[in-house]
């Protein structure tokens, strides 16, 4: 009996694997479902690692569907804990920060702290898995913010930081392979879509801010956010972070139970107001002298930029709109498409 259990188990994603694993002509998508049930057998360890290999390598060659990202983002949201409610319960803010920043100042933590200050509870989660670059766990450490290991009823306010690993360890697990392989794998994108707040109404779930980096993952990206009916504010993102850069208003879509409210252009830094970039080193700048920028902002030492303020405003108003009663809904995500700006 145990031989025929080992079996099963080595086996078990084998079928799967052949049906993404074909090439880029000949590899089929899986169903929701399907792909539900292979994520949840790799978040439980019921696979062998080289089939764990053979799925990562397979999905980075085909890239994921929409279905396929829902059904991943279906089984881990079903290992994920339950999250308390608040007192006075509102929406998370959820920022997913995977990516850190190479040459740009980290300002991930800036905009988690512009959103507690207009009264915004915020929810950053995030892993390290590049070593060259700056974290915003790191960041977040010199500023002396609250970092949190298990989930905690969020307040207006609030900001907190969790690493994934206390969020998920398996999750984690699955984004560190990054680091054997070279490669990024599904667990990259389901990251930037997950909703760790989601619960039975609208003020026990999460406004996401999901990021990507090249275009072509903006289209999948917004349909699993239909498919899984979740609210989020989808930017191109600043070296794969979901904060605007000083120098540039990113394109942006606001999505509200998984229904688009409005599409934004680019806006580039010629066409900002003079003096509302940040004048900051290009590169080598550390956690520290990044914090010490964060706070002079937060202190009102230095302007906002123009970007960031912007951006800002975007998901306050999305965030006011998911709490508005049935009655008022619709008005209210008619007024977001006053964020609508087409490319010239």
């Amino acid at each position: 009996m145990v031989f025929i259990a080992t079996i099963t188990l080595i086996m078990s994603i084998s079928h799967y694997i052949k049906e993404i694993g074909r090439g880029t002509k000949g590899a089929r998508s899986l169903s929701r479902a399907q792909a539900c049930d292979l994520m949840g057998q790799v978040l439980d360890g019921k696979v062998s690692d080289l089939e764990l290999g053979g799925f990562c390598i397979a999905m980075r060659f085909k890239g994921e569907s929409a279905e396929e990202l829902a059904g991943f983002l279906d089984a881990t949201q079903q290992r994920l804990p339950v999250w308390p409610q608040a007192h006075k319960a509102q929406p998370v803010v959820v920022i997913p920060s995977y990516n850190g920043s190479r040459k740009l100042a980290n300002l991930t933590p800036l905009l988690a702290g512009l959103l507690a200050q207009q009264g915004l509870p915020v929810l950053v989660h995030g892993s390290h898995t590049e070593d060259k670059r700056l974290g915003t766990d790191q960041v977040w450490r010199q500023l002396g913010w609250t970092a949190i290991e298990r989930p905690v009823a969020l307040e207006p306010g609030d900001k907190v930081w969790m690493q994934t690993r206390h969020l998920l360890a398996p999750l984690d697990r699955l984004l560190q392979i990054r680091r054997q392989m070279g490669l990024r794998n599904p667990s990259h994108s389901i990251v930037k879509l997950l909703d760790p707040i989601h619960g039975s109404s609208t003020a026990q779930s999460g406004l996401v801010l999901a990021s990507y980096t090249h275009p072509a993952y903006a289209q999948p990206m917004l349909q699993t956010l239909a498919l899984r009916a979740t609210s989020a504010l989808l930017v191109r993102g600043t070296e794969g972070e979901a904060v605007a850069a000083p120098h540039r208003e990113p394109v942006s879509t606001g999505v509200i139970a998984g229904e688009i409210c409005f599409e934004r252009s680019s806006l580039h830094s010629s066409q900002l107001a003079s003096g509302t970039e940040i004048s900051a080193p290009e590169q080598d700048l550390n956690a520290e002298q990044t914090a010490r920028l964060t706070l002079d902002i937060l202190n009102g030492q230095l302007p906002v930029p123009a970007p960031i303020a912007q951006q800002l405003e975007q998901i306050q108003a999305l965030h006011q709109a998911m709490q508005v009663t049935d009655a008022g809904a619709a008005a209210s995500r008619a007024a977001l498409q006053a964020y609508n700006r087409s490319p010239d």
